[in-house]
């Protein structure tokens, strides 16, 4: 028998076996690549994270005595007993104070009393 041609038919099945054998083996690599360089991503992230965390938790801890230990504003002084148009624009000023916070109702109530010579 003389051949013509390419491989005969175990040949071609053969170099088939051999093509597909390499295709999986590469795609296996590849993909295993892919799955660890993406582990390495989000635990790098992760670190990242945590160590965003862990200064963010050190900066409050570092203000919490300052917040803790800031001193409380000074009471309002007022003049014993002003005339007119001074009453009524510290008597503003007073309700300013409170709607801030800056004044309890007590403190407010007390310097009106002041204000108004009561």
């Amino acid at each position: 028998m003389i051949r013509r041609g390419g491989p005969g038919l175990l040949g071609m099945a053969a170099r088939t076996a051999v093509v597909a054998g390499t295709a999986t083996a590469v795609s296996g690599r590849v993909a295993a690549n892919q799955q660890q360089r993406a582990m390495q991503e989000q635990a790098a992230a992760q670190a990242h994270d945590e160590q965003v965390r862990a200064q963010a938790m050190a900066e409050m801890q570092a203000q919490q005595p300052m917040i803790q230990a800031a001193p409380p504003p000074p009471p309002a002084a007022a003049p014993a007993a002003p005339a007119g148009d001074e009453t009524m624009a510290q008597l503003q000023q007073l309700a300013a104070m409170k709607a801030q916070g800056l004044l309890t109702d007590a403190e407010f109530s007390a310097a009106k009393a002041k204000l108004l010579g009561l």
